[in-house]
C-alpha cells in the first residue's frame, strides 16, 4: 500500500469560519442536500447521531452522478480551531486503486473571510500508484471544489444559514 498526498485545494471566502465549519463540517447532513440536491440526495448516520469523533456518515449521491454512495469517519475534530480529519473508509467513489482518503481540512481567519486548505492522503490497494493527474484524484478534487463554492455560494445569498 502507498500513501499519496496532495493539495486538494486552498481558497479564500467572504464567509467566516465558524458558519463555513459549521456548513461542510457539522451539519453537511442537512446543508448539503439542500443546497446540491442534483449531486447529494441525502447523509445519513451510520453509526453516531452527531458530527463527533468516531461518526460514520454515508453521503447518498443523487441519480446521474458518477457514485452511488461514500462513507466518512470523523477521525479528528476541533470545532474551535476549525480542524477536521476524516476518512473516506467505504464506497464505490474510492475505485479500483484506493483502500481509503484520509482528508484534513484547516479554517483560518482571512480578513472578514476564511481562509480554506484541505490537504488528501490517497492510500492504495496493493502497489497501484497514482499521481495528481489520475482521473479519480482530478475528480475528487473537481467534486470538493464545487461542493465548496456551492457552500460558500449559499451562505454569502443566506447571511443568518449556520450563523
Amino acid at each position: 500500500m502507498g500513501v499519496y498526498t496532495f493539495t486538494t485545494f486552498e481558497e479564500t471566502s467572504p464567509v467566516a469560519p465558524g458558519r463555513l465549519f459549521k456548513a461542510l463540517c457539522l451539519d453537511n447532513h442537512n446543508v448539503l442536500p439542500k443546497v446540491l440536491p442534483n449531486v447529494i440526495k441525502s447523509i445519513d448516520f451510520v453509526e453516531g447521531n452527531s458530527t463527533s469523533v468516531g461518526c460514520v456518515k454515508q453521503f447518498n449521491f443523487a441519480e446521474g452522478a458518477p457514485y452511488k454512495y461514500v462513507k466518512d469517519k470523523i477521525n479528528e475534530l476541533d470545532v474551535n480551531n476549525h480542524y477536521v480529519k476524516f476518512t473516506n473508509i467505504e464506497g464505490d467513489a474510492l475505485g479500483d486503486k484506493l483502500d481509503h482518503v484520509v482528508y484534513e481540512v484547516k479554517m483560518t481567519p482571512s480578513g472578514s473571510g476564511t481562509h480554506y486548505k484541505m490537504i488528501a492522503h490517497y492510500h492504495t490497494k496493493g502497489d497501484a500508484v497514482i499521481t495528481e493527474t489520475d482521473p479519480i484524484v482530478k475528480g475528487g478534487k473537481e467534486s470538493m471544489l464545487n461542493v465548496y463554492n456551492a457552500v460558500v455560494e449559499h451562505l454569502s445569498k443566506n447571511p443568518s444559514a449556520c450563523a
